[in-house]
Order: C-alpha cells, then sequence, then structure tokens
C-alpha cells in the first residue's frame, strides 16, 4: 500500500523496494502491491494497517497522526534513519508505533530533503499572513504561528485548489511538486526548509509477530537495502528538482533562520499539548543526540 500514486516521486522507490524483496526473498517472503490513494485514502492508510487490512505500508506519519501524534516527532529528530535506529529515540518511537498503530517500524525513506513552504503569489511584505494554504497535520501549528488560513486536502486534490485558486500555496518537501503537476501553478519556494522528510515502513504487527524468523530476516535485510538506496535517490532527485526549478523560473524566498526556530518549536510545542508524556519522552531521547 503507498500513500501517494506509485509514479510520483515518493512511490517508485517503495515500488523498487517492493521489487528488491520479490526478487531477493524469493521463496521466504513475498510482497504484492495492492495500490495507492486509489484503493484506500491516505488518511485511511494508517488505520488500514493498525486494522490488519493491509500488512504493509508506505505512509508518512502525518497521515495518522490523528490516533498517534506523537509517531510525527520523527520528523523532528537530528538524525536520518540509519544513525536514528542505533539510538533510544527509534527504541521510544518504536513502542509507540507498536501500542498506538499496531504496527513495527520496519524502517524509513526521503529522510534527508527538507520541508518548504510553495506559493502562488510573493508573501506581501515578506509575510504569509492571510493567505490560503493547504495544510496537513505537520504543517498547521507552524501556518497557524505564520497567521495563514488553513486548508487541508489529500494530495491527490491539491491541483484542482490551485488551479482553481482555492488555495495560494502548500506545504510539501523539497522534491516531488513537478510530477504531481504542481509546478505549472506555483512560482515561489519559501526557504528555509525545516524538519526531515519522513515516509515509513510499516508492517502490522500481528503479521510481523507471526513471520518466521527468516522471513523477518529477509525483510530486515531489504530495509537496509532501501535506506542506502535512499542517500543515492535522495541526491539524484533533489539534482533533478533543482534544475525543473530553475527552467520553471520558480523564486526562492528566503525568510531567515528563525523560519526554521519557528516551524520547530511550534510542532513539538502542538505534539506535547496532544501527547504530553510520549512527547516529553521522545523530546529528552532527540536532544541527547543533537
Amino acid at each position: 500500500m503507498l500513500f501517494v500514486p506509485r509514479n510520483t516521486t515518493f512511490g517508485e522507490i517503495f515500488v523498487r523496494f517492493v521489487d528488491h524483496v520479490n526478487a531477493q526473498a524469493k521463496g521466504v517472503v513475498q510482497l504484492r502491491l495492492i495500490g495507492g490513494p486509489d484503493a484506500i485514502p491516505t488518511f485511511e492508510q494508517g488505520n488500514a494497517v493498525k486494522n490488519g487490512v493491509v500488512d504493509v505500508a508506505s505512509v508518512a506519519p502525518t497521515f495518522y497522526t490523528n490516533f498517534c501524534p506523537e509517531c510525527d516527532a520523527q520528523i523532528l529528530a537530528p538524525r536520518e534513519t540509519p544513525q536514528l535506529k542505533k539510538t533510544q529515540f527509534w527504541n521510544v518511537l518504536e513502542k509507540y508505533t507498536n501500542q498506538k498503530v499496531n504496527a513495527h517500524l520496519l524502517t524509513a525513506y526521503a529522510d534527508g530533503i527538507g520541508f518548504h513552504i510553495w506559493t502562488t503569489k510573493p508573501p506581501p511584505g515578506g509575510s504569509l499572513k492571510g493567505m490560503r494554504l493547504r495544510t496537513t497535520p505537520n504543517y498547521t501549528p507552524l501556518f497557524q504561528a505564520l497567521g495563514v488560513s488553513l486548508v487541508q486536502t489529500p494530495p491527490g486534490e491539491v491541483m484542482t485548489a490551485l488551479e482553481r485558486g482555492v488555495v495560494d500555496g502548500y506545504g510539501w518537501p523539497e522534491i516531488g511538486i513537478f510530477d504531481l503537476g504542481w509546478g505549472t501553478y506555483t512560482k515561489y519556494r519559501i526557504d528555509p526548509g525545516f524538519y526531515n522528510v519522513v515516509v515509513n515502513v510499516l508492517v502490522n504487527l500481528d503479521k510481523w509477530k507471526s513471520l518466521r524468523e527468516d522471513q523477518r530476516a529477509a525483510l530486515n535485510r531489504a530495509a537496509q537495502w532501501l535506506e542506502e538506496e535512499n542517500v543515492g535517490w535522495v541526491a539524484e532527485r533533489r539534482a533533478a528538482d533543482e534544475k525543473k526549478l530553475k527552467e520553471a523560473g520558480i523564486q526562492l524566498i528566503d525568510l531567515g533562520a528563525n523560519h526554521r526556530k519557528l516551524a520547530y518549536d511550534a510542532y513539538w510545542d502542538a505534539l506535547a499539548k496532544r501527547a504530553p508524556e510520549p512527547i516529553k519522552e521522545l523530546k529528552a531521547a532527540s536532544d541527547a543526540i543533537r
């Protein structure tokens, strides 16, 4: 299961992961990719894993914050997945993913990329206040602090919202706007970037526990392959999108270091209000590895 269509930036690398598993673990464990938002809407995929409707899903934690807000603290961690796995932060994150999502956190990809705000017009006077921006839960605290008007839609509806002028912009990672068609309407990227993009590979916990040791080992090897593959993939996609950015004439507007600090402070505070004890534990684990 994929949170975006399989032929998009954040979909195609997961398709390669599935193909890798099926080639390398033939006769041990196999994955059947059933689709993306066309099969199960993005915001419902976390529940699909939790309830065992699907065994494995590629989904960003922001799309299941409705029942595991602390899970999205992962995007605030100061390490990328291979290093993060060796820390207490990952152990704590796995604990809450087990408890609240009924899932095992196999691995993650896309980290090494930041989030940005993208707009169809320049922020008047260098302020985004009053602009209408498409949001998801991880952007909302920052957007509220900036005084913008919030519009929440799944990724598949953003193009229509831009086309009709329903939104003046949106939050999205540094890469991927062009294969979704959003680059046609995007004129500005707000810098600096913030957070760390994370797309998790979740395995239903009951299914994970039911696997044989050799099956779990095969998936762990594939996870390591994905983490190594991610490094080159990020560099390649960043370079390709930077080229498209210049060709499209999208201008960069730098709001300064305080913009990035505001993003982190606002989201840690918002998550702490929703899950005080887990966030206290995760924040301490995050601070310990800075």
